[in-house]
Protein backbone atom coordinates (compact mmCIF):
# COMPACT_ATOMS: atom_id res chain seq x y z
CA UNK A 1 0.00 0.00 0.00
CA UNK A 2 1.39 3.35 -1.25
CA UNK A 3 1.39 5.85 1.65
CA UNK A 4 -1.09 8.60 1.72
CA UNK A 5 -0.42 12.31 0.70
CA UNK A 6 -0.71 14.78 3.16
CA UNK A 7 -3.20 17.66 1.84
CA UNK A 8 -4.48 20.44 4.13
CA UNK A 9 -7.94 19.99 5.14
CA UNK A 10 -7.98 16.11 4.41
CA UNK A 11 -8.75 14.51 8.09
CA UNK A 12 -6.44 11.05 8.52
CA UNK A 13 -7.57 9.22 11.68
CA UNK A 14 -5.25 7.13 12.64
CA UNK A 15 -5.44 3.41 13.87
CA UNK A 16 -7.01 2.86 17.11
CA UNK A 17 -6.91 -0.48 17.93
CA UNK A 18 -8.49 -2.23 21.62
CA UNK A 19 -5.36 -1.10 23.62
CA UNK A 20 -5.48 -3.42 27.18
CA UNK A 21 -3.69 -1.64 30.16
CA UNK A 22 -0.06 -2.09 30.65
CA UNK A 23 1.64 -3.35 33.78
CA UNK A 24 2.71 0.28 34.20
CA UNK A 25 -1.33 1.62 33.37
CA UNK A 26 -2.57 -0.66 35.54
CA UNK A 27 -0.53 -0.12 38.54
CA UNK A 28 -1.43 3.79 38.63
CA UNK A 29 -5.30 3.06 38.03
CA UNK A 30 -5.36 1.12 40.84
CA UNK A 31 -3.73 3.79 43.19
CA UNK A 32 -6.06 6.02 41.77
CA UNK A 33 -9.36 3.53 41.93
CA UNK A 34 -8.35 2.27 45.22
CA UNK A 35 -5.76 4.13 47.36
CA UNK A 36 -3.49 0.73 46.34
CA UNK A 37 -0.20 1.26 46.32
CA UNK A 38 1.34 -1.91 45.92
CA UNK A 39 2.03 -2.01 42.47
CA UNK A 40 0.43 -5.09 42.13
CA UNK A 41 0.57 -5.80 38.34
CA UNK A 42 4.35 -6.30 38.70
CA UNK A 43 3.85 -9.72 39.10
CA UNK A 44 1.82 -9.73 35.68
CA UNK A 45 3.34 -11.46 33.11
CA UNK A 46 5.85 -8.53 31.20
CA UNK A 47 4.42 -6.57 28.21
CA UNK A 48 6.06 -7.64 24.75
CA UNK A 49 8.49 -4.89 23.83
CA UNK A 50 7.02 -4.03 20.73
CA UNK A 51 6.94 -0.26 19.56
CA UNK A 52 10.00 -0.39 22.70
CA UNK A 53 7.69 0.79 25.46
CA UNK A 54 5.33 -2.17 25.96
CA UNK A 55 1.85 0.23 24.98
CA UNK A 56 2.01 -1.37 21.61
CA UNK A 57 -2.04 -1.81 21.26
CA UNK A 58 -1.11 -4.71 18.35
CA UNK A 59 0.82 -6.98 20.87
CA UNK A 60 -0.94 -6.70 24.05
CA UNK A 61 -2.43 -9.92 23.27
CA UNK A 62 -4.16 -12.10 26.72
CA UNK A 63 -2.54 -15.40 27.33
CA UNK A 64 -4.10 -18.20 29.74
CA UNK A 65 -1.76 -17.48 32.08
CA UNK A 66 -2.09 -13.76 31.90
CA UNK A 67 -6.12 -14.06 32.87
CA UNK A 68 -5.10 -15.96 35.55
CA UNK A 69 -3.14 -14.14 37.39
CA UNK A 70 -5.57 -11.11 36.50
CA UNK A 71 -7.54 -12.72 38.67
CA UNK A 72 -4.92 -13.68 41.49
CA UNK A 73 -4.42 -9.64 41.38
CA UNK A 74 -7.97 -8.89 41.55
CA UNK A 75 -8.26 -10.83 44.15
CA UNK A 76 -5.07 -9.27 46.51
CA UNK A 77 -6.44 -5.81 45.81
CA UNK A 78 -10.05 -6.49 46.72
CA UNK A 79 -8.98 -7.95 49.83
CA UNK A 80 -6.81 -5.09 50.44
CA UNK A 81 -9.52 -2.62 49.78
CA UNK A 82 -11.92 -4.30 52.26
CA UNK A 83 -9.64 -5.62 54.80
CA UNK A 84 -10.19 -3.19 57.58
CA UNK A 85 -13.53 -0.72 58.74
CA UNK A 86 -10.91 2.18 57.70
CA UNK A 87 -10.24 0.41 54.22
CA UNK A 88 -13.49 0.12 53.71
CA UNK A 89 -14.46 4.01 54.86
CA UNK A 90 -12.47 4.91 52.08
CA UNK A 91 -14.59 3.20 49.77
CA UNK A 92 -17.60 5.41 50.96
CA UNK A 93 -18.46 6.75 54.68
CA UNK A 94 -21.20 4.70 54.75
CA UNK A 95 -19.04 1.76 55.54
CA UNK A 96 -17.82 2.69 58.46
CA UNK A 97 -20.64 2.27 60.32
CA UNK A 98 -22.73 -0.16 58.96
CA UNK A 99 -25.46 -1.85 60.25
CA UNK A 100 -27.63 -4.79 59.24
CA UNK A 101 -30.31 -2.71 57.43
CA UNK A 102 -28.64 -0.34 55.94
CA UNK A 103 -25.75 -3.00 53.85
CA UNK A 104 -27.49 -3.18 50.82
CA UNK A 105 -27.78 0.66 50.07
CA UNK A 106 -24.65 1.10 51.44
CA UNK A 107 -22.81 -1.38 48.99
CA UNK A 108 -24.96 0.41 46.15
CA UNK A 109 -23.54 3.19 47.43
CA UNK A 110 -19.92 2.16 47.11
CA UNK A 111 -20.57 0.29 43.86
CA UNK A 112 -22.21 3.80 42.31
CA UNK A 113 -19.06 5.68 43.39
CA UNK A 114 -16.10 2.89 42.14
CA UNK A 115 -17.94 1.44 38.96
CA UNK A 116 -18.28 4.73 36.70
CA UNK A 117 -14.25 5.42 37.56
CA UNK A 118 -13.45 1.69 37.10
CA UNK A 119 -15.14 1.94 33.50
CA UNK A 120 -14.29 5.77 32.99
CA UNK A 121 -17.51 6.02 31.88
CA UNK A 122 -21.38 6.57 33.26
CA UNK A 123 -22.89 3.19 33.97
CA UNK A 124 -25.15 1.78 31.82
CA UNK A 125 -28.91 0.57 32.96
CA UNK A 126 -28.73 -2.34 34.49
CA UNK A 127 -25.20 -2.59 35.29
CA UNK A 128 -25.37 -1.56 39.02
CA UNK A 129 -28.31 -3.74 39.58
CA UNK A 130 -26.03 -6.62 38.12
CA UNK A 131 -23.08 -5.77 40.25
CA UNK A 132 -25.70 -5.37 43.15
CA UNK A 133 -26.25 -8.99 43.01
CA UNK A 134 -23.10 -10.27 42.99
CA UNK A 135 -22.54 -8.47 46.11
CA UNK A 136 -24.93 -10.59 47.57
CA UNK A 137 -23.54 -13.62 46.32
CA UNK A 138 -20.59 -12.64 48.04
CA UNK A 139 -22.00 -11.02 51.14
CA UNK A 140 -23.90 -14.38 51.40
CA UNK A 141 -23.02 -16.55 54.21
CA UNK A 142 -20.07 -14.22 54.42
CA UNK A 143 -19.61 -10.50 55.84
CA UNK A 144 -20.49 -7.18 54.10
CA UNK A 145 -16.60 -6.45 53.29
CA UNK A 146 -16.59 -9.79 51.65
CA UNK A 147 -19.55 -8.70 49.44
CA UNK A 148 -17.64 -5.52 48.36
CA UNK A 149 -14.50 -7.13 48.23
CA UNK A 150 -16.74 -9.72 44.98
CA UNK A 151 -18.14 -6.23 43.46
CA UNK A 152 -14.21 -5.05 43.62
CA UNK A 153 -13.14 -8.23 42.05
CA UNK A 154 -15.53 -8.27 39.41
CA UNK A 155 -14.65 -4.44 38.13
CA UNK A 156 -11.06 -5.34 38.24
CA UNK A 157 -11.96 -8.39 35.58
CA UNK A 158 -14.12 -6.17 33.66
CA UNK A 159 -13.28 -5.73 29.71
CA UNK A 160 -14.36 -2.21 31.02
CA UNK A 161 -11.62 -2.00 33.34
CA UNK A 162 -8.76 -3.81 31.66
CA UNK A 163 -9.23 -2.28 28.10
CA UNK A 164 -9.76 1.57 26.85
CA UNK A 165 -12.94 0.72 24.43
CA UNK A 166 -13.94 3.32 22.10
CA UNK A 167 -17.54 3.13 20.03
CA UNK A 168 -16.81 6.93 19.39
CA UNK A 169 -19.89 9.35 17.97
CA UNK A 170 -20.58 10.39 14.72
CA UNK A 171 -19.03 13.72 13.83
CA UNK A 172 -21.37 16.81 13.79
CA UNK A 173 -19.72 18.28 10.69
CA UNK A 174 -18.99 15.10 8.69
CA UNK A 175 -21.40 11.63 10.22
CA UNK A 176 -18.80 9.24 7.74
CA UNK A 177 -16.40 9.83 10.54
CA UNK A 178 -16.56 8.93 14.40
CA UNK A 179 -14.92 10.94 16.99
CA UNK A 180 -14.31 9.31 20.63
CA UNK A 181 -17.31 9.97 23.16
CA UNK A 182 -16.23 13.18 25.51
CA UNK A 183 -15.41 10.23 28.35
CA UNK A 184 -13.27 8.51 25.78
CA UNK A 185 -11.23 11.51 24.78
CA UNK A 186 -10.89 12.16 28.71
CA UNK A 187 -9.57 8.73 28.72
CA UNK A 188 -7.17 9.26 25.73
CA UNK A 189 -6.11 12.24 27.71
CA UNK A 190 -5.26 11.03 30.84
CA UNK A 191 -3.33 7.72 29.68
CA UNK A 192 -1.29 9.61 27.78
CA UNK A 193 -0.15 12.32 29.54
CA UNK A 194 -0.75 10.79 33.03
CA UNK A 195 -0.89 7.01 32.06
CA UNK A 196 -3.64 6.69 34.48
CA UNK A 197 -7.88 7.04 34.84
CA UNK A 198 -8.94 10.66 34.05
CA UNK A 199 -9.16 12.59 37.27
CA UNK A 200 -12.71 14.43 38.40
CA UNK A 201 -11.99 17.66 36.84
CA UNK A 202 -11.51 15.66 33.49
CA UNK A 203 -14.45 13.59 34.17
CA UNK A 204 -16.59 16.35 34.38
CA UNK A 205 -15.13 18.64 31.05
CA UNK A 206 -15.94 15.14 29.50
CA UNK A 207 -19.25 15.38 30.62
CA UNK A 208 -19.51 19.45 29.65
CA UNK A 209 -18.34 18.74 26.23
CA UNK A 210 -15.04 20.76 26.62
CA UNK A 211 -13.20 17.77 25.10
CA UNK A 212 -15.09 18.02 21.72
CA UNK A 213 -12.58 20.33 20.05
CA UNK A 214 -8.98 20.69 19.86
CA UNK A 215 -9.12 24.29 21.52
CA UNK A 216 -10.75 22.32 24.80
CA UNK A 217 -8.82 19.50 24.65
CA UNK A 218 -5.46 21.52 24.01
CA UNK A 219 -6.52 23.33 27.52
CA UNK A 220 -7.01 20.41 29.04
CA UNK A 221 -3.36 18.91 27.91
CA UNK A 222 -2.09 22.37 28.61
CA UNK A 223 -3.27 21.94 32.52
CA UNK A 224 -2.13 18.52 32.99
CA UNK A 225 1.18 18.73 31.71
CA UNK A 226 1.61 21.17 34.47
CA UNK A 227 0.27 19.22 37.13
CA UNK A 228 2.74 17.21 38.54
CA UNK A 229 0.82 14.06 38.16
CA UNK A 230 2.46 14.14 34.51
CA UNK A 231 6.30 13.71 35.50
CA UNK A 232 5.95 10.10 36.03
CA UNK A 233 4.95 9.46 32.84
CA UNK A 234 7.99 11.25 31.51
CA UNK A 235 10.26 9.22 33.77
CA UNK A 236 8.32 5.94 32.49
CA UNK A 237 9.08 7.22 28.79
CA UNK A 238 13.28 7.80 29.49
CA UNK A 239 12.97 4.91 31.58
CA UNK A 240 12.63 2.58 28.28
CA UNK A 241 14.11 5.14 25.51
CA UNK A 242 17.19 4.71 27.11
CA UNK A 243 19.31 2.16 28.47
CA UNK A 244 19.04 3.29 32.08
CA UNK A 245 16.27 1.06 34.14
CA UNK A 246 18.40 -1.38 34.93
CA UNK A 247 21.37 0.29 35.79
CA UNK A 248 20.68 -0.92 39.89
CA UNK A 249 21.29 -4.56 38.77
CA UNK A 250 24.49 -3.30 36.85
CA UNK A 251 27.64 -5.49 37.97
CA UNK A 252 31.44 -4.74 37.06
CA UNK A 253 34.54 -6.29 37.92
CA UNK A 254 35.41 -4.95 41.28
CA UNK A 255 39.10 -5.43 40.81
CA UNK A 256 38.80 -3.70 37.56
CA UNK A 257 36.16 -0.79 38.92
CA UNK A 258 36.61 -0.53 42.53
CA UNK A 259 34.71 2.70 43.32
CA UNK A 260 31.59 0.97 41.48
CA UNK A 261 28.50 -0.67 42.71
CA UNK A 262 24.83 -1.36 41.80
CA UNK A 263 24.18 1.22 44.61
CA UNK A 264 26.46 4.24 42.37
CA UNK A 265 24.55 2.57 39.28
CA UNK A 266 21.11 3.84 41.01
CA UNK A 267 22.10 7.05 41.82
CA UNK A 268 23.43 7.24 37.85
CA UNK A 269 19.36 6.42 37.08
CA UNK A 270 18.75 9.09 39.48
CA UNK A 271 21.00 11.86 37.87
CA UNK A 272 19.55 11.64 34.57
CA UNK A 273 15.93 11.41 35.48
CA UNK A 274 16.66 14.40 37.83
CA UNK A 275 18.24 15.88 34.87
CA UNK A 276 15.74 15.08 32.57
CA UNK A 277 13.09 16.40 34.86
CA UNK A 278 14.50 19.65 35.52
CA UNK A 279 15.38 20.67 31.68
CA UNK A 280 11.69 19.78 30.78
CA UNK A 281 10.00 21.60 33.22
CA UNK A 282 11.81 24.49 34.38
CA UNK A 283 14.53 24.75 31.97
CA UNK A 284 14.59 25.63 28.01
CA UNK A 285 12.95 22.65 27.75
CA UNK A 286 14.02 21.72 24.42
CA UNK A 287 15.35 18.46 22.92
CA UNK A 288 18.68 20.22 21.46
CA UNK A 289 19.28 21.57 25.05
CA UNK A 290 18.85 17.82 26.73
CA UNK A 291 21.64 16.81 24.46
CA UNK A 292 24.27 19.75 24.79
CA UNK A 293 22.84 21.02 28.65
CA UNK A 294 26.59 21.93 30.36
CA UNK A 295 25.38 20.67 33.69
CA UNK A 296 24.09 17.56 35.71
CA UNK A 297 22.32 16.69 39.02
CA UNK A 298 24.86 14.47 41.61
CA UNK A 299 24.58 14.19 45.34
CA UNK A 300 27.55 13.92 47.71
CA UNK A 301 28.11 9.74 46.56
CA UNK A 302 27.95 10.54 42.83
CA UNK A 303 29.92 13.42 42.79
CA UNK A 304 32.95 11.15 44.64
CA UNK A 305 32.43 8.70 41.68
CA UNK A 306 33.20 11.20 39.20
CA UNK A 307 35.63 12.97 40.96
CA UNK A 308 33.60 16.31 41.14
CA UNK A 309 34.59 18.06 44.28
CA UNK A 310 32.54 20.25 46.82
CA UNK A 311 29.23 18.47 46.87
CA UNK A 312 27.91 17.32 50.17
CA UNK A 313 24.85 15.39 51.58
CA UNK A 314 22.37 13.03 49.64
CA UNK A 315 20.38 15.46 47.61
CA UNK A 316 20.76 15.86 44.25
CA UNK A 317 21.93 19.38 43.00
CA UNK A 318 22.94 20.82 39.87
CA UNK A 319 26.43 21.34 39.13
CA UNK A 320 28.55 22.25 35.86
CA UNK A 321 30.17 19.86 33.71
CA UNK A 322 33.48 20.10 32.10
CA UNK A 323 32.57 20.25 28.85
CA UNK A 324 35.96 19.50 26.98
CA UNK A 325 34.85 15.94 28.54
CA UNK A 326 30.77 16.00 28.94
CA UNK A 327 28.44 17.59 27.61
CA UNK A 328 24.30 16.72 27.78
CA UNK A 329 22.38 13.60 28.18
CA UNK A 330 24.58 11.29 26.26
CA UNK A 331 27.90 11.93 27.95
CA UNK A 332 26.19 10.92 31.76
CA UNK A 333 27.95 8.12 33.28
CA UNK A 334 24.47 6.05 33.30
CA UNK A 335 24.49 6.32 29.59
CA UNK A 336 27.74 5.03 28.93
CA UNK A 337 27.26 2.17 31.74
CA UNK A 338 24.16 1.33 30.43
CA UNK A 339 25.46 0.48 26.86
CA UNK A 340 28.10 -1.77 28.09
CA UNK A 341 27.11 -5.19 28.78
CA UNK A 342 30.24 -6.25 30.42
CA UNK A 343 33.37 -5.30 31.81
CA UNK A 344 34.64 -3.81 28.41
CA UNK A 345 33.48 -1.25 25.95
CA UNK A 346 31.73 -2.49 22.89
CA UNK A 347 31.34 0.60 20.20
CA UNK A 348 28.70 -1.82 18.49
CA UNK A 349 26.18 -1.40 21.36
CA UNK A 350 26.79 2.15 21.98
CA UNK A 351 26.61 2.55 18.12
CA UNK A 352 23.79 0.75 17.84
CA UNK A 353 21.79 2.47 20.82
CA UNK A 354 22.46 6.06 18.72
CA UNK A 355 20.98 5.08 15.36
CA UNK A 356 18.35 3.13 16.72
CA UNK A 357 16.72 4.57 19.50
CA UNK A 358 17.77 8.49 18.14
CA UNK A 359 18.47 8.48 14.89
CA UNK A 360 15.61 5.53 13.73
CA UNK A 361 18.12 3.95 11.88
CA UNK A 362 17.06 0.32 11.82
CA UNK A 363 19.89 -2.10 11.59
CA UNK A 364 18.22 -5.96 11.84
CA UNK A 365 19.66 -8.79 13.65
CA UNK A 366 21.78 -11.52 12.22
CA UNK A 367 19.71 -14.39 12.08
CA UNK A 368 19.79 -17.90 11.10
CA UNK A 369 23.49 -19.31 9.16
CA UNK A 370 24.40 -15.61 9.35
CA UNK A 371 23.92 -15.44 13.57
CA UNK A 372 25.78 -18.89 13.94
CA UNK A 373 29.03 -16.68 11.99
CA UNK A 374 29.06 -13.76 14.37
CA UNK A 375 31.44 -13.82 16.77
CA UNK A 376 32.61 -11.03 19.08
CA UNK A 377 36.38 -9.77 18.97
CA UNK A 378 38.81 -11.59 21.13
CA UNK A 379 39.11 -8.86 24.27
CA UNK A 380 42.99 -9.53 24.20
CA UNK A 381 43.40 -8.83 20.19
CA UNK A 382 43.97 -5.20 21.01
CA UNK A 383 44.69 -3.02 23.66
CA UNK A 384 41.90 -0.40 22.53
CA UNK A 385 38.27 -1.22 21.51
CA UNK A 386 38.76 0.68 17.86
CA UNK A 387 41.89 -2.09 18.06
CA UNK A 388 39.59 -5.06 18.42
CA UNK A 389 36.73 -4.13 16.69
CA UNK A 390 38.64 -2.13 13.59
CA UNK A 391 39.65 -6.14 12.58
CA UNK A 392 36.26 -7.73 13.61
CA UNK A 393 34.38 -5.43 11.28
CA UNK A 394 36.77 -6.50 8.82
CA UNK A 395 34.44 -9.72 8.47
CA UNK A 396 32.42 -9.65 5.50
CA UNK A 397 30.25 -11.55 7.49
CA UNK A 398 29.96 -8.75 9.85
CA UNK A 399 30.94 -5.03 7.78
CA UNK A 400 27.36 -4.40 6.09
CA UNK A 401 26.12 -3.26 10.02
CA UNK A 402 28.99 -2.59 11.50
CA UNK A 403 30.60 0.19 8.86
CA UNK A 404 27.14 1.75 10.44
CA UNK A 405 27.31 0.92 14.14
CA UNK A 406 31.00 0.75 15.20
CA UNK A 407 31.93 4.34 14.17
CA UNK A 408 29.39 6.22 16.19
CA UNK A 409 30.84 3.66 18.95
CA UNK A 410 34.37 5.01 18.81
CA UNK A 411 33.03 8.55 19.53
CA UNK A 412 32.06 7.19 22.85
CA UNK A 413 35.84 5.61 23.91
CA UNK A 414 36.63 7.95 26.15
CA UNK A 415 34.20 6.45 28.86
CA UNK A 416 35.02 3.30 30.30
CA UNK A 417 32.33 0.10 31.40
CA UNK A 418 31.25 2.73 34.42
CA UNK A 419 30.87 5.64 32.81
CA UNK A 420 34.44 7.31 33.84
CA UNK A 421 36.16 9.66 31.40
CA UNK A 422 39.60 8.15 30.70
CA UNK A 423 41.90 9.34 28.19
CA UNK A 424 43.83 5.74 27.48
CA UNK A 425 43.46 2.07 27.82
CA UNK A 426 45.82 0.03 28.49
CA UNK A 427 47.86 2.73 28.26
CA UNK A 428 47.29 3.74 24.53
CA UNK A 429 45.88 7.05 23.68
CA UNK A 430 42.39 6.43 22.94
CA UNK A 431 41.74 7.56 19.55
CA UNK A 432 37.59 8.36 19.71
CA UNK A 433 37.00 9.83 15.97
CA UNK A 434 33.91 8.81 14.38
CA UNK A 435 31.88 8.66 11.45
CA UNK A 436 27.75 9.05 11.81
CA UNK A 437 25.77 8.09 8.89
CA UNK A 438 23.05 10.13 6.94
CA UNK A 439 24.27 13.88 6.67
CA UNK A 440 26.18 14.05 10.03
CA UNK A 441 29.46 12.90 8.89
CA UNK A 442 33.06 12.43 10.99
CA UNK A 443 32.88 13.58 14.23
CA UNK A 444 36.13 14.37 16.76
CA UNK A 445 35.20 12.87 19.50
CA UNK A 446 32.33 12.33 21.86
CA UNK A 447 31.43 16.10 22.36
CA UNK A 448 31.83 16.64 19.24
CA UNK A 449 29.05 14.06 18.29
CA UNK A 450 26.25 15.70 20.87
CA UNK A 451 26.39 18.78 19.24
CA UNK A 452 25.86 17.10 15.76
CA UNK A 453 23.44 15.07 16.68
CA UNK A 454 21.68 18.31 18.57
CA UNK A 455 21.64 20.21 15.75
CA UNK A 456 20.60 17.16 13.00
CA UNK A 457 16.48 16.97 11.62
CA UNK A 458 16.71 13.57 11.60
CA UNK A 459 17.46 13.08 15.64
CA UNK A 460 14.82 15.67 16.24
CA UNK A 461 12.34 14.02 13.53
CA UNK A 462 13.36 10.66 15.27
CA UNK A 463 12.58 11.97 18.86
CA UNK A 464 8.73 13.24 17.81
CA UNK A 465 8.19 9.60 16.60
CA UNK A 466 9.49 7.46 19.89
CA UNK A 467 6.91 10.01 21.72
CA UNK A 468 4.40 9.52 18.97
CA UNK A 469 4.41 6.15 19.18
CA UNK A 470 4.40 5.73 23.16
CA UNK A 471 1.38 8.44 23.50
CA UNK A 472 -0.67 6.49 20.59
CA UNK A 473 0.64 2.75 22.14
CA UNK A 474 1.26 1.68 18.13
CA UNK A 475 4.11 0.87 15.95
CA UNK A 476 3.64 3.91 13.46
CA UNK A 477 2.98 2.25 9.85
CA UNK A 478 3.17 3.78 6.42
CA UNK A 479 -0.28 4.94 6.59
CA UNK A 480 0.23 7.05 9.66
CA UNK A 481 3.32 9.21 7.19
CA UNK A 482 0.23 12.25 8.01
CA UNK A 483 0.24 11.87 10.97
CA UNK A 484 3.63 11.76 11.72
CA UNK A 485 4.82 14.66 8.71
CA UNK A 486 2.34 16.83 10.92
CA UNK A 487 4.05 16.06 14.29
CA UNK A 488 7.52 16.80 13.20
CA UNK A 489 6.54 20.27 11.59
CA UNK A 490 4.56 21.22 14.84
CA UNK A 491 7.85 20.23 17.24
CA UNK A 492 9.73 22.09 14.70
CA UNK A 493 7.66 25.59 14.95
CA UNK A 494 7.72 24.72 18.56
CA UNK A 495 11.75 25.09 18.85
CA UNK A 496 11.33 21.33 19.59
CA UNK A 497 10.41 22.29 22.80
CA UNK A 498 9.41 18.52 24.62
CA UNK A 499 6.57 19.59 26.52
CA UNK A 500 4.98 21.49 23.17
CA UNK A 501 5.50 18.22 21.62
CA UNK A 502 3.19 16.05 23.84
CA UNK A 503 0.54 18.79 23.40
CA UNK A 504 0.65 18.74 19.29
CA UNK A 505 0.59 14.85 20.01
CA UNK A 506 -3.56 15.83 21.53
CA UNK A 507 -4.22 17.80 18.56
CA UNK A 508 -3.87 15.13 15.45
CA UNK A 509 -6.72 13.61 13.42
CA UNK A 510 -5.36 10.22 14.64
CA UNK A 511 -6.11 11.59 18.07
CA UNK A 512 -9.55 13.04 17.02
CA UNK A 513 -10.87 10.65 15.12
CA UNK A 514 -11.66 7.03 15.15
CA UNK A 515 -10.20 4.87 11.79
CA UNK A 516 -12.93 4.30 9.45
CA UNK A 517 -15.13 1.58 9.72
CA UNK A 518 -14.45 0.97 13.50
CA UNK A 519 -17.14 1.43 16.15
Amino acid sequence: MDPPVCEDGVVYPGRAPLRRLTRFEYNNTVRDLLGDTTDPAFSLPSEDVGNGFGNDADTLSVSSLLAEQLGTVAEGIAQRATATPEALAKLAPCASNVTAGSEEACARTIIERLAPRAYRRPVAAGEADELLALYSVGRKDATFAAGVATVIEALLQSPDFLYRIEKGTPDPERPQLRRPTGDEMATRLSYMLWGTMPDEQLRMAAQAGELSTKEGVRAHAERMLDDPRSRPTFRFFFDNLLPISSLADLERNADAFPTFSRTIGSLMREETQRFLEHEIFEGTGTWPSILTAPYTFVNEQLAAFYGIPGVTGDEFREVRLDTTQRLGLLTQGGLMAGTTHSNNTNPVVRGSFVLQKLMCISIPLPTGAILEQVKPPDPYSGKTARERFSQHSKDPVCAGCHKFMDPVGFAFENYDAVGLFRATENGVTIDPSGTVPETLGDVSGPIDLVQKLAGSEEVQSCFAKRWSEFAYGLTLRAEDRCTQQAITTAFEASGYNVKQLLIELTQTDAFHYLAPGQE
